[in-house]
């Protein structure tokens, strides 16, 4: 027996906002902290650390103890805020690993410090974005089996993983298309059988990091009491907590207009650098926030395609005997998908869609077309915010995920080639 499938694989899914990490078999991940690093000034610019008196000692720890001062996660967020020695690092931007540096130091602390386990004993999945270049499979490839030394690895297509989340013994549905709206990407991705349809794949730059930025805005020209060091930390909050999808954002107003103690409410803080308290109004930006993805030109005049127009021309684009099964099978991934009645209002606008190209369709034809033989279903369940970490999780404690995965004795004979493309695990999928 293989002493390591007696262990539970290691899950990291890492997005550009935040990573989810945890073993194997579990219905959550075990931690979720944000994706940065923090450095400390001898490491990213060394060059000044070793000016002026006592340079030697300086650039003796530069040199040697500076590759261990770094923070991950919210210990980074808050040692830059304290200290101006530290640099905040992304290593992941849009959805594709920017920095490999960071990436390796912060799947490093991952691994020893928040897991707490030895990557030679366990096998592990990863996740990518699915317009991933196949080279940074292979970066992923060699940290993973050079650095860690890990026995296997999987990388998994992040839309895939979210679609085996709502796999069960009774639903064995591997078709359907992924909204998958990150803090960093938004992603419209087709899967057929399992696999990605590559050439339907559509992207927005609308993310959840700029519904923040929406909020933070609205509140600053309001002219809210917020501290501007703490603005864009109370927006993300605000934008957590209160946020909602309206589905007529002319009677949304008339509603805030007419009743505000019921429908604004009162945000609290304290300021980091006085320690004075403040408080502020959160009112139209709670169904503002989440009105980009429907009506994007309300945050940008660059902007002009909804979210339901990108999924319907993502399903148009797919070959024609995927099309019903996808607009069946309509799949929401992603914090950003979780606002309130969100699923609601996509399904809704979707429907709305097919139906008038299907009814001048039927008016084309002499009313033989039925429009309403199209179903249009959009998928919300309660674990959409790790739907693609728990598909994962799903995946890794298969058999079949084992036999998949490369394994170091593998990237020892062919090198990091092996990791550009993964099977998938059929016997399970």
């Amino acid at each position: 027996m293989d002493p390591y499938t007696s262990r539970p694989a290691v899950v990291i899914d890492n997005g550009t906002g935040f990573t989810k990490l945890g073993f194997a078999g579990n219905a959550e991940p075990c931690f979720t902290i944000p994706t940065v690093v923090a450095l400390s000034d001898a490491v990213t610019n060394p060059a000044r650390a070793t000016t002026g008196k006592g340079n030697r000692m300086v650039q003796h720890s530069s040199g040697v103890m500076a590759d261990m001062d770094f923070y991950i996660g919210e210990e980074a967020l808050s040692k830059a805020r304290a200290s101006g020695s530290y640099n905040l690092v992304n290593p992941i931007r849009h959805g594709q690993v920017d920095n490999w540096d960071a990436m390796e130091r912060f799947w490093q602390q991952c691994i020893f410090d928040y897991l707490r386990c030895d990557p030679e004993d366990h096998y592990f999945l990863l996740t990518e974005s699915p317009l991933t270049a196949p080279e940074n499979r292979e970066y992923t490839g060699e940290i993973m089996f050079e650095t860690f030394n890990v026995p296997g690895l999987y990388i998994g297509v992040q839309p895939v993983l979210a679609l085996a989340a709502g796999y069960t013994d009774t639903k064995r549905e591997m078709t359907g298309v992924v909204v998958d709206i990150g803090d960093g990407a938004t992603h419209v991705v087709p899967v057929a059988d399992g696999y990605v349809i590559g050439g339907s794949i559509r992207s927005i730059p609308i993310t959840g990091e700029d519904v923040t930025m929406f909020i933070q805005q609205l509140m600053k020209e309001r002219g809210e009491n917020l501290p501007l060091e703490d603005s864009l930390e109370v927006a993300r909050k605000v934008k957590e907590m209160y946020c909602y999808t309206c589905s007529d954002i002319v009677k949304e107003f008339n509603k805030h207009d007419k009743e505000p103690a019921k429908y604004v409410k009162q945000w609290s803080g304290t300021k980091p650098k006085t320690g004075a308290p403040y408080s502020c109004d959160i009112g139209y930006e709670r169904f503002l926030g989440p009105e980009v993805f429907f009506k994007p030109e309300i945050y940008s005049s660059e902007l002009a395609t909804p979210l339901p127009d990108v999924i319907d021309k993502c399903i148009q684009a797919s070959p024609i005997d995927t099309r019903r099964a996808l607009y069946k099978n309509i799949v929401l991934s992603g914090g950003s998908t979780m606002f309130k009645d969100f699923q609601k209002r996509l399904q809704r606008d979707v429907k709305k869609i097919v139906d008038v190209r299907v009814l001048a369709s039927d008016h084309q034809h002499g009313g033989r077309v039925q429009a309403h033989l199209l179903e249009v279903n959009v998928v919300s369940h309660p674990i959409q915010r790790y739907a693609v970490w728990f598909g994962g999780s799903i995946l890794a404690s298969t058999p079949e995920f084992y036999t998949a995965c490369h394994t170091k004795a593998e990237y020892e004979e062919y090198g990091a080639s092996i990791c550009r493309t993964n099977p998938l695990c059929k016997g399970k999928f």
